[in-house]
This record gives C-alpha cells, sequence and structure tokens, in this order.
C-alpha cells in the first residue's frame, strides 16, 4: 500500500477517533480489517492499488477469497461492515463518487441469545471473595457490575466524582462519550464503602500520584479491563460454573433478572444504554425461552 492510500485510511481512523468517538478497540479493529482488504488488493493487482479503482468485481474476489478460507460468517460481516464504512468516508470527503460495498449484503447471521447466570448461580459468585485485602476489592467489581449493568470500559473508566454513594446512584459514560444515571442498591453502596479505604491505602504505600479511578491494582495504579477479566475468570473457577463467563455475561445476567422481574423493556434499555430497542429486544427471547421452558417442565397438559 503507498503512502497516498494508507494516507486515507490513517484519515479515517482519525474521524472514528475524534468526531466518531469511537473506542481504541474500534478503531483497531476497523485498521485490522481494511488492511486485510488491502493486502488481497496488493495481491490481486500485483502492484500499488488506490482505493477508488475497486469495483464490484474485486469485492466479489475478495468474498470468495475469505469463503475459500473459511472465514466464518461474523467475521466476514464484520469485514464488510468495516469497509462499507470506510467507503463511505470516502463519499462523504468527495474523494469517491459511489460506495462500491453499499449494495453489498453481508451474510445472514443466527442471532445467539445472550448466555446468562441464574440468580443462585450470581449470588454465589457475589459470595466468592474474601472480606478483606484485594477481596474488598473485587466484591466492589463484582456488585457494581451486577447492580448496574456496566461494560467493563465503563467500569474501569468510572471515577470517584461520578459515584454519589449518599443518594446511591453513578454517572457512567458510555458509547460515543454518552452519560447515563444508573441506581445502586445498598449493597452495591456497602462494598464501594468498604473498599476505599484499601483503595487510598494501596495508593499510599505505594507512592502513586493521585487519580480519581475508581478500581486501582494491587499496585495502585489503575485498574485495566484485561485485569476485571482475571478477577472475574478467578472466582469463576472457584465456583467451578460450566458456562463461559465474562464480564458481559454479568451485564446479560443483570438485563435478563431485571425482565424476569417484570422491568420494563424501555427502561432496561435506559439502564443498559442501548441507542435503540432493538438491541435489548433479545432479552425477551431469553425471557420468553425461560418461560416457555418452565411450562414444559411443570404444566401437566404441556
Amino acid at each position: 500500500m503507498n503512502k497516498a492510500q494508507q494516507k486515507l485510511l490513517q484519515r479515517f481512523l482519525t474521524y472514528l477517533s475524534v468526531e466518531k468517538s469511537s473506542s481504541l478497540l474500534t478503531v483497531n479493529n476497523y485498521e485490522r480489517d481494511i488492511l486485510s482488504f488491502g493486502e488481497f488488493l496488493t495481491e490481486r493487482f500485483n502492484e500499488d492499488f488506490n482505493w477508488k479503482q475497486v469495483g464490484a468485481l474485486d469485492i466479489r474476489a475478495y468474498l470468495a477469497h475469505l469463503n475459500k478460507q473459511e472465514y466464518a460468517r461474523r467475521t466476514i460481516a464484520r469485514r464488510i461492515s468495516a469497509l462499507r464504512s470506510f467507503y463511505k468516508y470516502l463519499v462523504r470527503e468527495n474523494i469517491l463518487e459511489y460506495n462500491p460495498f453499499a449494495k453489498i449484503k453481508t451474510p445472514k447471521l443466527e442471532k445467539k441469545l445472550p448466555v446468562f447466570l441464574e440468580e443462585v448461580e450470581i449470588n454465589e459468585l457475589l459470595e466468592q471473595p474474601d472480606k478483606e485485602g484485594l477481596g474488598l476489592r473485587d466484591q466492589a467489581i463484582l456488585e457494581l457490575l451486577y447492580a448496574t449493568g456496566c461494560r467493563v470500559s465503563e467500569l474501569v473508566g468510572l471515577t470517584i466524582s461520578r459515584i454519589d454513594l449518599s443518594n446511591r446512584y453513578v454517572l457512567l459514560l458510555g458509547k460515543g462519550d454518552k452519560e447515563r444515571i444508573v441506581p445502586l442498591g445498598t449493597t452495591c453502596c456497602q462494598a464501594i464503602k468498604g473498599y476505599y479505604p484499601l483503595r487510598q491505602q494501596l495508593m499510599e504505600k505505594y507512592n502513586v500520584p493521585a487519580h480519581e479511578s475508581v478500581f486501582v491494582n494491587s499496585r495502585g495504579g489503575v485498574l485495566t479491563d484485561r485485569s476485571v477479566r482475571r478477577i472475574l475468570d478467578k472466582y469463576i473457577t472457584q465456583l467451578a460454573v460450566s458456562k463461559k463467563v465474562s464480564p458481559h455475561t454479568i451485564r446479560h445476567t443483570f438485563a435478563t433478572h431485571l425482565l424476569d422481574h417484570g422491568a420494563d423493556l424501555r427502561a432496561v434499555q435506559e439502564l443498559l444504554g442501548h441507542a435503540n430497542l432493538s438491541t435489548t429486544q433479545i432479552y425477551t427471547h431469553v425471557t420468553t425461552e425461560r418461560i416457555t421452558s418452565v411450562y414444559q417442565k411443570n404444566h401437566p397438559r404441556a
């Protein structure tokens, strides 16, 4: 890929980061997918290519290449989506007259119902951390994940000033820097209060410069999303749950349990920070399946 084509790609990535407020992970995924297409074009034309010269035949050849390599449908759909967005940007910037990916259909994907923990399982998970040392931090993390349904990125990015324990709410900063207020339960507030002294002790012990991040690592530095996943893995292993559980599983659990107990779908949408109600509706399928299962197991004439 020559410098001119690299420059266009970098302009697009900057646009995603600055104007669209996309996360670093999203920007990196877009870059990887577009570069993959660039490598294909380089081989196809046996020379430096121009993003402008791409046509329908090139796209079909690329899709055939992906299918031949036996990429999963979800991967192919993601790559087409990334390229469609990239070319849409090129049209917007008057670099191209039309988007060659506009009419390319992405593969149909099977809708997977989200994995979640049963109430007895989440309660057992919340009982796992020790009541001292780093267990206090872990308890606060698990309680906050379940109490708010927050994303792991929202949890590690949370600052002290965004938690109001007196009025029992937290101000979460979600995708696109959109803020939302989520209530906190009594148990969650108690766990955070119990953890705060440990946070201060760790920062003082290791002479960490003052920072606002709520959750810290064992040396008082800012906790990373990878560390949160390791913490959760530790307790899931202790619990011996056969399901594959991630921080996002706790988010699914939060939503499913709210709906199970009669919460309004739009309220759950607001709490999760979903832009579209259709994203939240996947949880109605979960609760419907559960109700059907209970009916079939227990009704005499099911």
